[in-house]
């Protein structure tokens, strides 16, 4: 079997690496490991590594934390080549193909600790419990309703499969008249979920607020939406509808867990976080989950993804729009991407 010292050494020269993938899927869990570090001491350090080590180094995450077996040898891989970025990757596959017992090994990398904990939850699985000092401790230990069974990627030695974003609508038609209005829009959280697509991608996004001198009926949501001044939706007409705060959620994790068309995916457990931090500035609400999703729970949902030439429509829209329980207010947040 080829030393793992040599592979890394000639890894950027290869025009083909499944070469290599068949070396690595032949040895053991020790030599896989082994190659692994060979790889990050030779291109880790690179501010935009060769994609044969880019290549390779994922096959190598992925034979030590798809395969079942004994999880030291990825604990001795991680240890030395873990990142802040990579720990939310590297978290997913672990959950995935593990239980929360045998993910104790990781209990020393604080990052990758993190994320595990929230992978686990949104698998539904007993996590330990925090002491509240990093970000995600913000994030309840069990998924609340509003969550429902989040949609979760598949992973496998060769590849992952997944959903995209959808929603459930009602169809409507507004005939209402609007309000009188004025935009309230300061810097929020609203786009929370989707500036990955902006940063990562083509994406367009749209994250705004409005207040209301009477009662935002729900048949003048669509008035409201074409006559505030929105990029996303210049007229009213079909495209537009209610849905749920559930939906809304769901939207907006998918969006934000698995990212645009050219990546920036957050994983699990940052999607979780984006999700609620969205949802929350949708609704209203910023202090902790229970008072967001109970807002939320009172808001009037509106689904627009799709309205106007202004989405791709393509694969990646978000047309996500919440009247408060007084409706005085309106918040709308759009995103499209393409590839």
């Amino acid at each position: 079997m080829d030393d793992p010292e040599t592979i890394a050494a000639g890894i950027a020269r290869l025009d083909d690496v499944t070469g290599v993938w068949a070396v690595a899927d032949q040895g053991d869990a020790d030599f896989v490991a082994d190659l692994g570090l060979a790889l990050w001491h030779v291109h880790g350090s690179d501010p935009s590594p060769p994609w044969q080590y880019r290549s390779v180094f994922d096959r190598v995450l992925r034979l030590l934390t798809l395969t079942p077996g004994p999880i030291d040898p990825a604990v001795r891989l991680l240890s030395v080549t873990i990142d802040r970025r990579q720990a939310r990757y590297v978290a997913s596959l672990l959950a995935s193909a593990h239980s929360a017992a045998s993910l104790q090994a990781f209990d020393d990398m604080p990052e990758l600790w993190a994320c595990l904990r929230q992978e686990l939850v949104l698998r539904g699985q007993p996590v330990w419990p925090v002491d509240g000092s990093h970000p995600l401790d913000w994030l309840p230990s069990t998924l609340r309703p509003i969550e429902g069974q989040p949609r979760l990627p598949r992973y496998g030695i060769n590849g992952m499969s997944g959903a995209l974003p959808s929603a459930s609508v009602r169809p409507m038609a507004g005939t209402a008249a609007l309000p009188g209005w004025h935009e309230t829009t300061t810097g929020s959280r609203i786009d929370a979920a989707v500036r990955n697509w902006a940063e990562h991608s083509n994406g367009r996004i749209e994250a705004r607020t409005f207040a209301f001198d009477d009662d935002l009926t729900a048949e003048a949501v669509g008035a409201a939406l074409a006559g505030v001044g929105l990029k996303s939706v210049r007229e009213t007409g079909s495209g537009w509808g209610l849905t749920s705060a559930a939906d809304a959620w769901t939207q907006l994790f998918m969006a934000a867990s698995a990212g645009g068309a050219y990546g920036g995916a957050q994983f699990g457990a940052y999607g979780r976080l984006l999700a609620w931090q969205s949802l929350g500035a949708l609704a209203g609400a910023d202090d902790d989950v229970t008072s967001i999703e109970a807002l939320a729970g009172g808001c009037e949902w509106f689904w627009f993804a799709g309205a106007s030439d202004w989405f791709e429509q393509v694969a990646w829209d978000i047309g996500l729009a919440a009247v408060s329980p007084g409706r005085r207010r309106l918040a709308v947040l759009a995103a499209t991407d393409t590839d």
